[in-house]
Order: C-alpha cells, then sequence, then structure tokens
C-alpha cells in the first residue's frame, strides 16, 4: 500500500474518533447491555473494551517510546507499508461489513472476566493518548521508525502499519460490540 503520510494520519484520526464517539454512545446504555452476551464463546461489550485496552497497554507506550526517539523529519512524503505489516494491518479490515473469525492469543482473551464501566473510560483515555501519537508522529518518518509487536520483540513494523494494525483493530472488536448491544436490546 502506498498513500500519503499526512493522509494516512488523517485517516486513522478520523477513524479514531468515530471510536471514541461509539464509545461513549455505549456510555449512556444500561449496564446490562454491555455485559450482555449472545452465547458464552461471544464477547459481552465490556470483554471487547477490555480486549483493546490489553493491547493498548503494549502499544501506546512502544508507539510513544518510538515516537520520541526518533528525528524530526519532514512530513511530505509517501508512506510505503512493509510486506508483513500490510498483511497484519488488512487481516484486521472489515471487508464488506464482515469481520472475519480469528483466535485471540490466550493472555488476551478477556471471556468471562469480571468487568465494570472502568473499562470503558479505560479506552476513552487510551484513545486520546492514540491521537495525541497520531499528531506527534506527523513529524516523523513513518517509513523508517519501526515498533515491536505485541507477539515478539524480534519483529517490528514500520511505524504507519502499528498505527494501521491496532486501530483497525480496534474498530473490529468495536463493531463486535456494536453486535452484542444489538443483540441484547433485541432480547430484552
Amino acid at each position: 500500500m502506498k498513500i500519503d503520510s499526512t493522509q494516512l494520519l488523517s485517516n486513522l484520526q478520523v477513524l479514531t474518533d468515530e471510536l471514541i464517539a461509539t464509545v461513549k454512545y455505549f456510555k449512556t446504555l444500561d449496564f446490562k447491555y454491555l455485559q450482555s452476551k449472545e452465547t458464552p464463546e461471544k464477547w459481552s461489550v465490556l470483554e471487547c473494551l477490555e480486549h483493546l485496552n490489553l493491547y493498548g497497554d503494549f502499544y501506546l507506550p512502544e508507539i510513544e517510546k518510538r515516537i520520541f526517539a526518533a528525528q524530526q523529519s519532514n512530513q511530505n512524503q509517501i508512506f510505503k507499508s512493509g510486506l508483513l505489516g500490510d498483511y497484519s494491518a488488512k487481516s484486521m479490515q472489515i471487508k464488506n461489513g464482515n469481520i472475519s473469525k480469528m483466535n485471540t492469543f490466550k493472555e488476551m482473551n478477556t471471556n468471562n472476566s469480571v468487568l465494570d464501566i472502568k473499562c470503558l473510560e479505560r479506552f476513552l483515555k487510551q484513545q486520546e493518548r492514540m491521537k495525541a501519537l497520531l499528531t506527534a508522529a506527523e513529524k516523523i518518518d513513518l517509513n523508517k521508525v519501526k515498533t515491536s509487536i505485541s507477539i515478539s520483540k524480534f519483529i517490528k513494523f514500520k511505524i504507519g502499519d502499528t498505527f494501521r494494525f491496532i486501530i483497525y483493530h480496534n474498530q473490529r472488536h468495536i463493531i463486535q460490540a456494536e453486535n452484542a448491544i444489538k443483540f441484547a436490546q433485541k432480547n430484552s
């Protein structure tokens, strides 16, 4: 994938704003909808958000560390995705409104966790931090700065791909949470 770096960051800011608006809506709902599940194997809204929080706990400090260690550069450039980073980011994207089924790592599986409304607040704080990092990334070369990934310190993605991966991952689980709410409201 090739895209103007400024356009990529702008697109990701818009997606992040949409995610924030959706979770703010979740906060207005009755708590029973947030913990309702279609089946015992599927995740509730709270479980979806806590899963995202666990990923945020790794990626936000990693991105921040890499951005602030990077040299500033002229940002008017084309971002060219890396092979593995592009594949991983695309695997998170929603295709034709469908979310492809994926397995999660055991330590990131939040099924049957005891959770409360605080996980929504935590997610919102993480997304505000993400927006600040997207803004800070306007001053670095998205092709040269690389981040570790959650499953291996040895594999690195270009930071542009890392942003894409984590924000697309957020988007897919927010849609999953919206589906859990629709099911709960339909069956209450």
